[in-house]
C-alpha cells in the first residue's frame, strides 16, 4: 500500500504517477518488492493521454473509461484519431471495492473534518485508520 497526502485543492490525478512510483507489490515467494503493479483500475479523471502513455511505458495493463469529449474528438480526426484505449467492463465494476474502502476510512471523524494540523499527523491517522479497517476485515473472515 502506498499513501501520499496532497493539498484539499489539489485532483488527485496530478499525483497519480508519483503514487504509482511509491507502490511496492510483496511477493508470495522469495525476493524484492515488484515495483510495477500488473492493472490499475481508475475513474475518468485519470483519462489523460500523458497517463496512460506513462502506463503504457512501464508495462501497467490500464482499465479506465475515456471521457466525452475525448472520444469525440478522437472521432473528428478520423483515421488519424486512432483506435479507442481497451476498456473491460467487468475489471471496472470491481473498483467500488476501493470506493467502499475510502467511505469507511471516512467513517472516521477524524479523517474525515482532518482535524489534525500536520500533514504527518493526519497521515499517521489514515495509516491507523487503514490498519484498523484491514484488522477489522480479518476478524470477518472471507
Amino acid at each position: 500500500m502506498a499513501l501520499m497526502l496532497t493539498a484539499g485543492q489539489r485532483h488527485d490525478s496530478v499525483m497519480a504517477q508519483a503514487l504509482l512510483e511509491h507502490i511496492r507489490v510483496p511477493r508470495t515467494g522469495p525476493g524484492r518488492p515488484r515495483s510495477t503493479p500488473d492493472h490499475v483500475v481508475a475513474d475518468k479523471a485519470y483519462s489523460s493521454r500523458a497517463f496512460r502513455a506513462y502506463l503504457q511505458r512501464r508495462g501497467i495493463i490500464a482499465t479506465i473509461p475515456e471521457k466525452d469529449d475525448q472520444k469525440k474528438h478522437r472521432r473528428n480526426r478520423g483515421s488519424h484519431g486512432g483506435r479507442p484505449p481497451g476498456f473491460d467492463r467487468e475489471t471496472y465494476r470491481r473498483r467500488n471495492t476501493v470506493e467502499r474502502c475510502f467511505n469507511h476510512l471516512k467513517g472516521f471523524r477524524g479523517i474525515a473534518t482532518r482535524y489534525d494540523k500536520t500533514a504527518t499527523s493526519y497521515e499517521a491517522a489514515v495509516s491507523l485508520a487503514s490498519f484498523l479497517l484491514w484488522a477489522r476485515s480479518c476478524e470477518d473472515g472471507p
